[in-house]
């Protein structure tokens, strides 16, 4: 499929959602992009940098700043709802239907859009990197950003990095750290009819879910956003057969963290509320861990994006690539169209409205 990068917003978002691109198996949009981006490139001073199925295009024109425009272009399995369709959703509102439709292959259209518009536009206020990567739906090894940290990393550099994941139109700064810890819990196994002869590994974990069914969540003010915490059982199992007292049970706690605490602090306090650290009855190991990034507003670069939006914000709370950027000292936000709650959904939907406004929401800040 041939992209038309400068079509209006909305409908290249049809044309990106039009192409399946479930995580590891982004080649074909890779390629659309790409070729896109380079024909779009031809006599101009832009350069383009195709990289496994992550494509980036920058523009090198001495411009007092750069922002970085960065979207993942996989998306979760196709669910019956692909190629893209157009109706009205439940509010009678112009709505595109289709999987990737929030998440994100919008703010990708928007992104995509922009650049092509003003790249070679005596209107741009400041330099623009563009990074569409591969695999961010999945296990953190495979996410696109890692690799071009890894293998080029110049070309993450900037002042101000804009996410386009699903925000409803309006900024989400920052994002908060996630702990998930497994906790294994050993006992004896023994018959339940002489269960005296046993130690019941599941009632071990009895006071550990106890202590953080009443753990009371903070909330964190920072930089006008707030962050709620919380620390939560999100797997539990444990089995032998219904007439055997288990010898083994586990438990994964998740923990969602304010980006004022280091992982070491976020680990310590999460150490603290669980109460197993020194246990030999228990084994904690680390399913996943991830920091989490400062909203960073108080940055030029970034304060201007707000005030372009008027001046509305708020804390993300679920973890996103921002934090990639933030470890890289650049500050990031989250500004995307689409409703958060349609991710990942079988009825993924995005109200036009939306696209439009993101899209002229940036326009006017990449002219300012």
């Amino acid at each position: 499929m041939r992209l038309d990068l400068t079509a209006d917003p909305v409908d290249l978002t049809a044309q990106l959602v039009d192409i399946a691109s479930p995580s590891h198996h982004e080649e074909r949009i890779a390629d659309a992009i790409e070729a896109a981006l380079r024909e779009l490139a031809e006599g101009t001073g832009i350069e383009v940098l195709r990289h496994r199925n992550n494509v980036l295009a920058r523009t090198n024109r001495g411009l007092p700043e750069r922002v970085i425009l960065a979207g993942h272009i996989d998306t979760v399995p196709v669910a019956d709802n692909v190629p893209s369709t157009r109706g009205t959703d439940s509010d009678g509102r112009d709505t595109l239907f289709g999987c990737g439709t929030v998440d994100m292959k919008s703010g990708d259209a928007v992104f995509l859009n922009a650049f092509a518009r003003l790249a070679d536009s005596p209107d741009l206020s400041r330099d623009l990197t563009l990074i569409c990567y591969e695999c961010e739906e999945i296990a953190a090894e495979f996410n696109g950003l890692t690799h071009l940290a890894k293998d080029h990393p110049e070309w993450l550099a900037g002042d101000v990095a804009i996410l386009g994941e699903p925000s409803g139109s309006v900024i989400e700064a920052g994002c908060q750290g996630s702990i998930r810890l497994k906790i294994t819990a050993h006992g004896v196994r023994a018959h339940s009819a002489r269960a005296w002869l046993g130690v019941n590994a599941m009632h071990l974990l009895a006071p550990v879910i106890g202590r953080v069914a009443e753990y009371q969540p903070a909330e964190v003010p920072i930089d006008g956003c707030t962050y709620r915490e919380g620390i939560n059982v999100v797997r539990c199992e444990s089995f032998v057969a219904t007439n055997t007292i288990p010898d083994e049970a586990v438990l994964y706690v998740n923990y969602r963290f304010a980006p004022d605490k280091t992982v070491e602090e976020a680990m310590d306090h999460l150490h603290g509320v669980l109460g197993v650290r020194g246990d030999s009855r228990f084994t904690v190991g680390t399913d996943d861990i991830s920091p989490g990034a400062l909203p960073g507003l108080g940055q030029p670069a970034a304060a201007e994006l707000v005030e372009a939006t008027g001046g509305e914000f708020r804390a993300k709370f679920g973890w996103t690539d921002v934090a990639r950027f933030a470890e890289l000292g650049i500050p990031a936000v989250n500004f995307g169209p689409g409703d958060p709650s349609f991710c990942h959904k079988r009825d993924e939907q995005c109200p036009v409205h939306m696209i439009t406004d993101v899209s002229e929401t940036l326009l006017a800040y990449l002219r300012h």
